[in-house]
């Protein structure tokens, strides 16, 4: 589809960049080196965080890579020969530029006709759980990437790729200190991680109150928060039915794992508004990437049904509209339009396309082919206009 063709420009909510070796380590302070080291395993480069050997992204070099929508077809149609993800994902590529340097990027997006992006990171989604031990350890990797994404990427490139530093909360001070520090820089959204916060307390939601500074700050600065896709660790819970110790592995079939992996999202969803967060800071915006949108009839039921029961659980004050004003979805493309728009409004739906990851799109414009029966207007909302309205460019 040629430019020409659009109907509309393209700001895609979800794209991803490949880390290079030194990202998490290249402005790390010396007494925290060795908590990250790529080590040799029978020929192949492995990350080892702390010691311990992670399997979690197969290949975290990135110099080879499973081509952009390799996935698809498992989609679409379900994988009924029980394919492993490695004979799904077919034959690696090698990295190009455009996956590392945002110069050559922008010409693969004039090429893929996406306008505008948010760009997330992709090894970070492994800091946090594997360093939930150490919370100082967690804040000085946390800016060593986003000090690197910030050298090598920038936090705004020509107004057209707005990549997003990662902020993690176990040290609210610190907390305050790196959202400042990126927002000085240009960043327009940040990363916060749909999981409770490891710290000396031991894991608690992000939306109680010891949080409120934060998000207070959050708000001054005028800032869109995402919630992406991650590690959040819920493998502990699977683990306890599965009767391993093994770290999660997104690549490999757990059935079980399967069978809860929004839980992570519905809980944080559910979180912003039984810890009060959202009545607290109704101004938030929030844009929930990568977690797809099928979970969310039934939270939304549920919090209906718990708040007719107990509404002074949320201080009188109704979850589900609190949620409709503040948070955002990025359904996946094989899934119902017509039905999310009904819930939520065409306003509150964003395209992503998760490119060049396995799990996304080849032609991200292929996205406009799934919501063909939407009104026009709401597709332009759909494809750009809500991402364009919450970084207010």
């Amino acid at each position: 589809m040629s430019p020409s063709q659009l109907p509309y420009p393209l700001f895609d909510a979800d794209n991803h960049l490949y880390e290079t070796k030194e990202a998490l380590t290249q402005f790390l302070p010396d007494k925290y080196k060795k908590a990250i080291q790529y080590v040799e395993v029978d020929g192949r480069t492995k990350i080892a965080i702390q010691g311990q050997i992670s399997e979690y992204i197969p290949n975290p070099t990135f110099d080879v890579v499973a081509r952009p929508g390799a996935m698809e077809d498992y989609f679409k149609n379900g994988n009924p020969e029980g394919k492993s993800k490695r004979e799904i994902f077919g034959k690696p590529i090698k990295s190009p530029p455009a996956f590392r340097e945002p110069g050559p990027r922008l010409e693969l997006m004039d090429e893929l006709n996406i306008d505008r992006t948010l760009m997330f990171p992709t090894l970070a989604s492994l800091v946090e759980e594997r360093m939930r031990n150490d919370p100082e350890l967690i804040h000085a990797v946390v800016h060593s990437l986003n000090q690197w994404l910030y050298e090598n990427w920038s936090f705004n490139f020509k107004d057209r790729i707005f990549t997003v530093p990662v902020i993690s909360l176990p040290i609210v001070d610190k907390a305050i200190e790196e959202l400042e520090w990126c927002v000085e820089r240009g960043a327009k959204a940040i990363l916060v991680r749909p999981a409770p916060v490891p710290g000396y307390k031991g894991p608690r939601s992000f939306a109680l109150p010891e949080f409120d500074p934060f998000w207070k700050r959050v708000v001054e600065l005028d800032v869109l928060v995402t919630q992406h896709s991650s590690d959040s660790g819920y493998a502990r819970y699977n683990q306890d039915w599965d009767g391993t110790g093994a770290e999660m592995l997104p690549f490999v079939t757990n059935a079980f794992r399967m069978v809860s992996e929004w839980r992570p999202i519905q809980d944080a969803v559910a979180s912003w508004v039984c810890h009060g967060a959202l009545f607290r800071f109704p101004e938030l915006r929030i844009a929930v990437i990568e977690n797809g949108a099928s979970w969310l009839p039934h939270v939304l039921q549920t919090l209906t049904d718990v708040y007719k029961k107990a509404p002074e659980g949320f201080g009188m004050q109704d979850p589900v509209a609190a949620i409709k004003k503040s948070i955002h979805v990025s359904p996946f493309w094989e899934e119902d339009f017509s039905k999310l728009t009904a819930l939520i409004g065409a306003e509150r739906v964003l395209f992503g396309s998760d490119y060049p990851h396995p799990e996304g799109l080849a032609e991200p414009t292929t996205y406009i082919s799934h919501i063909e029966h939407l009104p026009l207007e709401d597709q332009k909302l759909v494809m750009g206009g809500n991402m364009a309205r919450l970084l207010k460019v």
